[in-house]
This record gives C-alpha cells, structure tokens and sequence, in this order.
C-alpha cells in the first residue's frame, strides 16, 4: 500500500553537522574527512574507514558507539541498526519523527559518504562462488538508498569522484548544501545501487545458467558524454559495464580526440571481426565502414594483410577503422597513414608504430592488450518501443560446425581455406550478406540488402570496381569461394555469383528449393557445402 506524504517542504540549505563515512574505496576519504573536521562536523565511521582515519589524526567516533552495538559475523551486520537508519531517515521537520528521536535516543546524519564492496571487480577478476558471493554489500546500499530517499534533509555521497563538488558547496553555503545538490547526488546515489544490483542480479544468472531471468537489468557507469549520437541532432553517452573482454571499452587510447558514437560502434565491430582470425595462425586485417567490412585480409605479414584488405575496396576504406589481430609494427603503420583513417585497433603498437601515428593528430590509435574470444558467450541487446531484445552472442565458428558437402564436386583444400574465411566474415556483415574470398583475401562483400541476389550483385560490382583500381587483369572473384550468411531461397543469387566467378559456395541450406540449389551448382561445376547453420546480423 503507498504512503501518504504528509508534503512537509523541503529546507533550500541544510546545515552539515555529522557525517557518516563507510567506505570501501578509500580513493580520497582522509582528505574529504578532514575537510570535514576542519568546519566542526562530527565524523562517524565504520571498520577499515574508521582506522584510516584515526591513523591520520582525525577525531571520529565508531558506529558501535551510536548503534550500542558492536560489528559481528566478520563485519556482516555493524550499520543495520534503528539509531543509524532513524538518523538517516528522520524527517527533521516533523514532530512525530522529532519525538521518535527524542524518545529513542536517535541523532541526525546529515551526510553520508558510502561505497560499496567491489563486487563487479571481484566478478570480473573471475572470483569464485562464495568469494563473490561475500562481496555482495548489504548494509552500504541500505544506507545509500535510506540516505537518498530523505535527500530533503540528507546529502548522499557514493563516489570519490563528488567529494571535491561537495567540499566547494560546503564552502560556498558556509557549511550547507543546496537543495539543488542534495537532489542530484540522491540522483547519482540510486543509479549507483541500481547499477550494482543489476550487475549482482546479472551474474547470478550466469553463474546458474539462467538464460531468461524473470527481470533483465542494465547497469554500466558512464565513461564519456558524447557531442551527438548518430547524428547532430541526437544525444549520446557511452557507459562501460566492467566486462573485460578486450575492445573498445577497454582499450587504451594513446592519441587523437575524442571517440564518436559512430566510431565506438564501429570500432567495435572492426575489432570483433578480426577476432575471428587466430594471431598464432596469421596476421590479419579488418577495415570497417558504418560497421560492414569494406576488405578483410590474411597475409604472411601484417603489413601484406593491410594492404590486401585495402585493396578489396579502398574507396570505401577512406575514413574507415582498421582492426589488427597483432601487434602494429612501424612498416604497417606507415602503410595506414597514407589513407585518412579515423581509427586504428590493435592488441599492442611498437613504439615506432606509435611514433608515426603520432604525427596524424586526428588519427586515434587504440590498443586493448589481447583480442575478444569469439567462442565467449556474452549478451547483445537492442531496444525497441517498450522494451528491449536479449540473444546471445554469436559464437558460431566454422571448425565447429560439420561441413555436408551437398554437390557432385567436393571443394579443394584451397577452395574450403576461403569458404572458411568467408563463412566467418559473413557473420560480421549486416544481412542479406553474401562475401567472396579468395586466397585469404576478400574479393567482394555485399551487405545490408533486401534482396540476396541484389548483395550478390553488389559484391560482384566491388570485385570488378577493385579489379579496375588496382590494374588487374580481371576481378577477384573469379575462381572465388563465396558465403552467404542465410540460405539461397531461388537458384539466382548462387548462379549470380557463378556469374562473378564463384566456384565454391558454403552457405546453411534448410529452403524448400535446396535441390533447385543444388542442382544448379551441380550444372555449373560449382562445390557446395551447407553448415546448418544461420548467422544473420541485422
């Protein structure tokens, strides 16, 4: 049942008078609570928060004191008491709760400085069951959410990053915070508690293998706001969830400004993609343009590798992210330099490679210490009105599928090398996705079509586009192996590739007319294999 308000208003300026400091992060906490000190305000602590205080000559008081009580089961309950949550929660302006007060002997917090146990660290250091599960704070998040809930009387603090705003209207209020303030750390506080529960809740299904929680929720801590999204006239910000699988949000940025949404979201698929392809096995290089791929590559070196995905399409390549699947050396990096690139990705860049980046000062050069394991499970999500999509990641990967070879001619060793290449390229290629390879090199990619034979077509005209920049005699995509992404639902998109040059085709099969398929491959000399297997990307 709700409860009425008895809509007392709220004061513009509270005094600060005592202060509660609880803290796991010590980032900063004996600099605040002497500031603290210094305008009289009596400190109250806990624990370790307490010790650190003491030991740098603060007077503080410990929460045993106030509570009669002290911390028992290893620290476990030490806050969960009336005389810390009535000080919290008290309406200073009410007479019952003034009486309730006076009657039980409960002082007034007016500040309460609290984080919590690092439970997303400890969960993404990969800590056992119950190491995590101990790292689950109870009393930090009751005390946050009692303390932001009567944010009229109390000012709320969860991050080391807001002391420095506090001391300031500290000052500026002669030793009173601002409604106004008092309104916005309330704010910051309940997202906080929010985004750790979410993050709890989260891996409670992983850890027991609950695919569809009965409540799916989102939390992440933002990293940067952003001048617009997709374009001008949308807003955008980016938040990091605490996953540590490299990318992006992980990556360490060396040079040039700041990362747009536009460049996030296709760094990210830049990098994902060239995951696909081991670095123990051979270089290899993606370059992404509005996140499709625009040429992807595998050489003997990393150098050869760029410049074979550069040719597959280098028109397109202008302005595009180049993903790497080894470290940057100085020979490739000043092969990338000769085109405008927005972004470069990379495990790591010699310092060489960084110092000819660095005379591109718009060129971001990003490194994230290892590549994205594409077999890792994980999340993708995606809104839409009222709600939000939840799958799995796409951890589909060729060596793990069984290959049925559907025509009269089985594919050669070479033919099935690019089939494979080509099968783990589509994936990252918005459908209707058709990709030929060969000789470990992209030779046309169609993407993003309504109709399949339309992609098929358009990756045949690239092929041709690129011939003809490069002063080949005749396109890649003659003697090409070719993937699409979903089945051939007519026999035209597989003749239209044989047109372009295909010889080997893999793709999943399962339409009513795969013998009409198969047939035509079959008349054409053309080696099929179907995987059973789907990987639309929308």
């Amino acid at each position: 049942m709700a409860v009425a308000s008895k809509k007392i208003p709220a004061p513009d300026l509270v005094n600060i008078r005592t202060a509660l400091l609880s803290v796991s992060d010590k980032q900063g906490i004996v600099e605040f609570a002497t500031a603290l000190a210094a305008r009289g305000i009596k400190l109250l602590s806990t624990g370790g928060t307490h010790k650190a205080l003491a030991a740098a000559g603060l007077e503080v008081t410990d929460v045993s004191s106030v509570t009669g009580f002290p911390e028992i089961m290893d620290g476990r309950v030490k806050t969960l008491h009336p005389n810390v949550h009535g000080g919290l929660l008290a309406i200073r302006d009410d007479e019952d709760h003034q009486a309730a007060m006076s009657q039980h002997g409960i002082e007034s917090i007016d500040l309460a400085v609290i984080n919590l146990y690092p439970f997303e660290k400890v969960r993404a250091a990969g800590g056992d069951y119950p190491t995590t599960v101990e790292n689950i704070d109870i009393g930090g998040p009751a005390m946050i959410r009692a303390a932001a809930k009567n944010h009229a009387y109390v000012t709320v603090l969860t991050d080391p990053a807001d002391y420095d705003e506090v001391t300031q209207a500290l000052e500026a209020g002669n030793g009173a915070i601002h409604y106004t303030l008092r309104q916005q750390l309330a704010a910051r506080a309940y997202a906080r508690t929010a985004a750790y529960d979410a993050a709890i809740s989260n891996w409670f299904a992983e850890a027991l293998a609950i695919e569809t929680p009965r409540h799916r929720t989102l939390g992440g801590t933002l990293r940067q706001e952003m001048r617009y999204g997709e374009n001008p006239h949308q807003s955008a910000a980016f938040y990091v969830t605490g996953d540590k699988r490299p990318g992006v949000a992980n990556a360490v940025q060396h040079q040039g400004k700041q990362l747009s949404y536009n460049n996030i979201n296709d760094t990210d698929a830049a990098f994902e993609l060239v995951a696909e392809f081991s670095p123990s096995v051979s270089p290899a290089c993606a370059i992404i343009k509005h996140a499709n791929p625009c040429g992807v590559a595998r050489a003997e070196t990393l150098t050869e590798a760029y410049r074979r995905a550069l040719a597959c399409d280098s028109q397109s390549a202008f302005g595009g992210i180049v993903a790497l699947n080894q470290m940057l050396d100085g020979e490739t990096a000043s092969e990338i330099v000769k085109l405008f690139t927005e972004v470069i990705i990379a495990p790591d860049a010699d310092e060489e490679a960084k110092a000819i980046i660095a005379a591109k000062k718009n060129l971001r050069l990003l490194t994230t210490g290892g590549l994205p394991d594409p077999r890792a499970r994980g999340f993708n999500y995606r809104t839409v009105a009222g709600g939000f999509l939840v799958q799995g990641r796409d951890t589909a990967m060729i060596d793990e599928i069984e290959m049925k070879v559907v025509t009269e001619r089985a594919p050669t060793e070479t033919e099935i090398e690019d089939l494979k290449m080509a099968f783990a390229i589509a994936k990252h290629v918005k459908s209707n996705a058709i990709v030929y390879v060969k000789d470990g090199q992209t030779a046309g990619i169609g993407a993003g079509q309504m109709s399949r034979i339309d992609s098929a077509r358009i990756a045949a005209i690239k092929a041709e586009e690129a011939a003809r920049a490069a002063d080949w005699p005749e396109p890649k995509t003659k003697g090409s192996a070719v993937a699409s992404e979903a089945f051939f639902p007519f026999a035209d998109g597989l003749l239209s590739a044989v047109a372009a040059g295909a010889t080997a085709v893999i793709q999943p099969g399962g339409s009513i007319r795969d013998q009409e398929v198969i047939d035509a491959a079959n008349e054409n000399g053309v080696a099929m294999i179907f995987t059973g297997t789907r990987t639309f990307r929308h």
